[in-house]
């Protein structure tokens, strides 16, 4: 894991450039603290500089940028390459003669770049990766993305027609001719679904190079190319093309044997690797088989929580025991939680708001103290059709559309005139006379959540109600208009026959890359922990796009094959529950200890002053959620996210786009 930040600029690089670069890698220390580099081809008007975390090849063997051996290209990356040892024995059997300088997997994907050509190396490649490939021979500059999106990757032009791209936005922040001009319609978008969607971001002349793509920039004209060499909707679509025609038991062991495949590239490295552990299925998955193919106790870290109904850290300790792991966990209090917060801003350098980047952070912060690699379970549910709203909108939806629309609207508004803390009051009883599994979490929240589902006309409005935290963001974000987006153009999403693999594929291309990953991205590489994702690896993502839903959600039970795996080593008594998530008690927060930080933020006067936001929408949102009618707080936390790094990261005057 690491981070690097580029300029091309053919005119010519200011005298200045050594200090200028200086000023920019200093600013992304924390994503690679162990050594720094810079390359620069003033004639070509090229400068590449690089942070490393050293993981593979601990050595000044594998400092970045790093040069072929032929000279020719030169490479700033950030990710990890799984198999590159395979890579190695492939390019050896090709007539590679060159012998090796060291054993990183930067220096692989070199040879194999010289060999293959990027596109080929990418796609022979199995890893995480945003890349920086110069060829000083034709003097092209291309950039290329990993297929699912782990690793970020921005690009766009300065002031003075500098072509600039980083791993990290923050890298662009000193620099002279950063100009961080607001797009306001990306901003509408993050009001939306509380993250901004690739390939947009916050700045107006910046954008997220999408996942699985590259980016061709010539150096005559800078005129960039976008092409894919990994699509989500053709595997997708391959996937319901020829499905799996395996039995049960035979998905059950070849999705096991993938995983295993994953992990014996993840769990390589020349420092200490361990694991997030939940104790819900996907992490607990992970941890099993790791466990399995360790012939040492691994690592694994769990965060816990006194606030009830948020806390797993007791269900993760079972599963550690059970396992045989050396287990760490830290109980965190309220004060601690809210510390982080004013943290966020510099972490995320755009607005970002899923309020489970509070428990990540620390849980990062946890695992650092005892390995520099940490692997967690996250894309199970993308993978598996895990999340309730998979459910909701097939199993349930089936049966509540027979009701007549008004019918279930007026259904949904008597639920609603009960505010969440009091269904919690009245539902909590109940269900703690359930078996455990059968008991939610949250009641009144999921209440209310029922009555967005009644009152949906159909299908595909019920998963943007699902996944939207403001209905009208446009109404809200002042001279913003719509772009368009997976959720919102009908066309980006493939013909699947069953609407729950469309809710998988759109949770795919966007939910995960531009929320779960940033999410997990910028607090792990805030404490300087690198983060893997063993269900990731492509291999696994396209067989589970042959799996059929009925294999998918079997039995009345989510995530079926992973549940069979988990089961072969773990009773399921560890693991059965209600689903619960990462989450923070973000509604109690904003009536207790964050309602004054809150207030101040939101201020009309400060609203009106700034010129984003529409000040009455936002009072009254404020004062709704303040008198326990609603629980407004996930709007409400896009609103305080954007705020507090506005006061970072904005410039006092800013400028009106549309």
């Amino acid at each position: 894991m690491c981070g690097f930040v580029g300029l091309l600029r053919p005119q010519g690089l200011p005298q200045d450039i050594h200090a200028q670069m200086a000023a920019l890698l200093q600013a992304i220390a924390h994503r690679g603290p162990d050594d720094d580099g810079l390359w620069v081809d003033a004639s070509a008007g090229l400068a590449l500089g690089h942070r490393r975390l050293s993981i593979m090849d601990l050595s000044p063997l594998g400092h970045q940028p790093m040069v072929s051996l032929c000279g020719r290209w030169v490479l700033a990356y950030n990710g990890e390459i799984y198999n590159a040892s395979s890579l190695r024995r492939d390019l050896e059997a090709e007539g590679w003669t060159h012998g090796w300088r060291g054993h990183s997997d930067t220096e692989t994907l070199l040879a194999a770049v010289a060999t293959y050509g990027l596109r080929r190396a990418v796609e022979k490649s199995v890893g995480m990766f945003a890349l920086a490939l110069w060829d000083r021979s034709q003097r092209f500059l291309t950039l290329a993305r990993d297929r699912l999106g782990e690793k970020p990757l921005y690009y766009g032009w300065l002031r003075d027609r500098t072509f600039a791209f980083t791993s990290d936005l923050g890298a662009l922040f000193p620099h002279p001719q950063w100009e961080g001009e607001m797009n306001r319609d990306a901003l509408a978008l993050f009001m939306e679904h509380n993250y901004v969607p690739a390939p947009y971001t916050i700045f107006a002349n910046i954008s997220k190079l999408k996942p699985g793509h590259l980016l061709e920039i010539p150096y005559k004209t800078l005129e960039p190319t976008l092409t894919s060499y990994w699509e989500a909707a053709e595997k997708a679509l391959q996937g319901q093309k020829v499905p799996f025609q395996g039995g049960a038991e035979e998905a059950v062991t070849f999705t096991e044997s993938l995983i295993r495949q994953s992990l014996a590239g993840q769990m390589t490295a020349d420092v200490p690797v361990g694991a997030f552990l939940s104790g819900g299925i996907d992490s607990s998955t992970i941890v099993a088989l790791m466990q399995s193919m360790s012939p040492r106790p691994i690592h694994t870290f769990s965060i816990g929580f006194h606030e009830t109904g948020y806390n797993e850290a007791v269900h993760a300790k079972a599963v550690a025991q059970h396992l045989g792991t050396h287990h760490r966990e830290l109980y965190v209090s309220p004060q601690e939680m809210l510390d982080v917060i004013p943290k966020l801003p510099g972490m995320y350098t755009e607005p970002f708001a899923d309020s489970s980047q509070i428990p990540t952070f620390l849980i990062s912060q946890l695992a650092r103290q005892s390995v520099t690699v940490c692997l967690s379970g996250d894309g199970g549910d993308e993978l598996f059709a895990g999340y309730n709203r998979h459910a909701f909108s097939d199993t349930l939806w089936r049966r509540i559309s027979l009701l007549p629309h008004p019918l279930r609207t007026a259904l949904a508004a008597l639920i609603r005139t009960l505010p969440p803390p009091l269904w919690d009051q009245l539902l909590t009883p109940l269900l703690n006379c359930l078996p455990l599994k059968y008991r939610l979490g949250n009641p009144g929240r999921k209440a209310h959540t029922l009555a967005t589902i009644l009152s949906a006309p159909s299908q595909m409005d019920l998963y943007k109600q699902l996944v939207s935290h403001w209905a009208c963001p446009h109404a809200l974000v002042l001279h913003s208009q719509a772009l368009p987006t997976v959720l919102s153009d009908g066309e980006q999403v493939p013909g699947l026959a069953s609407f729950v693999r469309k809710m998988m594929y759109m949770d795919l291309v966007s939910y995960l890359p531009d929320d779960i990953l940033v999410k997990v991205d910028r607090a792990s590489m805030a404490s300087s922990l690198e983060t893997r994702v063993p269900l990731l690896d492509h291999r696994l993502v396209e067989f589970s796009l042959s799996l059929p839903v009925s294999l998918l959600r079997r039995n009345g039970q989510s995530k079926w094959p992973l549940r069979q795996i988990l089961y072969r080593y773990v009773p399921p008594a560890l693991v059965e529950r209600p689903k619960m998530g990462f989450g923070v008690p973000l509604d109690r927060w904003l009536r207790g200890p964050l309602r004054a930080w809150g207030e101040d933020l939101l201020h009309p006067a400060t609203l009106k002053n700034q010129g984003y936001l529409h000040p009455p929408l936002v009072t009254e949102a404020w004062q709704h959620h303040q008198s326990g009618k609603q629980d407004l707080s996930f709007p409400l936390w896009n609103l305080l996210m954007f705020q507090a790094w506005l006061q970072q990261h904005s410039k006092p005057s800013p400028k009106t786009s549309t």
